[in-house]
């Protein structure tokens, strides 16, 4: 049987979900004071998913300027007519296999923005892809964007504040939040270790959790402990829930869930939300849009799974959608012309979506000139920065600056006059007191 003693001494020495040291750091201290004192924050809290497309989608079949002669004869092969892309406006229409999320544009709750990139654009994925999850053309910071975010923002729930969903390495873009985030490769990944003493360790967590030991560090250890277990089981729980039918009766889709399917990673993050685990960010990836040769039956395919997946993912959160935006990126798009394999090889300025009940829908941008290409690729027109201050400082409530090192324009992505709530910026500073001071440039 676990004594009080035992509990602490391997608590603090590390074996839990949120493990700490001797002395509790002093921003998640500042971090628990603030949530305390807001006990129903966690219903104002919004949370941020993020979709990576890996490989180098092809945003001109993705989004396809079919009113534009130029685009058909670049892409004799590959081009879709007017009569096969879904309309979003005069100009330009989504993949025929993208339904889902043409329903949400229709509904005002998907963003196209279009022309993204970054100066001095690099064709190689490993470097591309390090730009984007670092925010940075320089590659002079050390960690992730959202990994430099995670300690800035308010968590009402125990320290699981950041989330992968994924069976690769922890992605760039979220290294650097002081442990502060946990990968969730399979149905394996998260079990209780209760077997023999379940009873006697919950009764001891409540325990904990009801006394003192008189010092703040035993107090803070107790209320965190009973917490983590709380975000364990609410984990476990899901993953037995995923693949289950979604509240919105649909059990369909495909491989829902499968943990290796961009449709399971987000049935799964909608029934963690729906559960209440507190994660404010979300992140998952599909592979596969390297499509050199053959790439219409491949992209199709590709783009139909994000599409249905993200839109299984909105009617399975329900009352929590509102909640919720998901942006969906790639390192980088492809050439305007086709190859001699019917495919696309490494390009530049693309686009992305952002998607949600709070998102001020529409397309965000004019679609980048084909007559005015660089090196054959098309010239982007906005920063991919001013996507992530836009989500920082409007969504997750954390002054961009202090993460992107700079001040970024803000883009028409969320429609304030229905957003929910968002906390303040609170850097990691504690209530009253000034935010941190603005990183210098590198």
């Amino acid at each position: 049987m676990f004594s009080r003693r035992d509990f602490l001494s391997r608590t603090l020495g590390g074996t839990s979900l949120l493990a700490v040291g001797g002395v509790v750091p002093e921003f998640l201290a500042r971090a628990a004071r603030a949530a305390d004192q807001d006990p129903a924050a966690r219903d104002k809290d919004t949370v941020l998913v993020v979709v990576e497309l890996t490989g180098g989608n092809d945003g001109l079949n993705t989004v396809a300027p079919f009113a534009d002669d130029l685009y058909h004869k670049a892409r004799p092969t590959l081009a879709f007519r007017r009569n096969e892309v879904l309309k979003l406006d005069d100009h330009v229409g989504l993949h025929p296999r993208m339904g889902d999320l043409k329903r949400l544009f229709d509904q005002k709750q998907l963003a196209v923005v279009q022309g993204v990139g970054y100066p001095n654009p690099d064709r190689s994925h490993f470097e591309s892809m390090d730009i984007w999850q670092l925010a940075d053309p320089k590659r002079a910071e050390v960690n992730g964007w959202l990994g430099r975010t995670i300690p800035a923002m308010r968590v009402s729930e125990a320290g699981v504040p950041g989330m992968y969903v994924g069976q690769d390495r922890l992605p760039v873009a979220l290294q650097g939040a002081d442990g502060r985030v946990i990968s969730l490769a399979d149905r394996a990944s998260f079990k209780l270790q209760l077997t023999g003493h379940a009873d006697g360790r919950r009764k001891l967590l409540q325990d904990l959790n009801a006394g003192t030991d008189g010092g703040e560090l035993a107090a803070f250890v107790q209320k965190r402990q009973l917490q983590t277990y709380a975000s364990l089981k609410k984990i476990e729980d899901a993953l037995a829930d995923a693949g289950q039918p979604n509240n919105n009766g649909n059990n369909g889709r495909n491989n829902e869930g499968e943990l290796g399917t961009l449709n399971g990673k987000l049935n799964l993050i909608a029934r963690l939300i729906q559960k209440g685990l507190g994660t404010r960010i979300y992140y998952a990836s599909i592979n596969g849009f390297d499509t050199h040769s053959g790439q219409a039956e491949m992209h199709a395919n590709l783009l139909a799974e994000v599409s249905s997946a993200i839109g299984g993912f909105f009617g399975a959160l329900g009352a929590e959608a509102p909640r919720v935006v998901l942006m969906t990126y790639s390192e980088f798009g492809r050439r305007v012309r086709e190859n001699g394999s019917r495919g696309t090889d490494h390009g530049s300025g693309s686009n992305l979506f952002v998607a949600g009940p709070k998102v001020a829908g529409g397309v965000v941008g004019k679609h980048p000139s084909l007559s005015d290409l660089t090196d054959g690729d098309l010239k982007f027109h906005t920063d991919f920065r001013r996507v992530y201050a836009t989500l920082l400082d409007d969504w997750l409530g954390v002054e961009s600056r202090t993460i992107l090192g700079d001040r970024f324009a803000a883009l028409p992505l969320v429609d304030k006059a229905k957003k929910v709530d968002a906390p303040a910026p609170a850097g990691n500073a504690a209530p009253g007191e000034a935010p941190p001071p603005l990183p210098a440039k590198q």
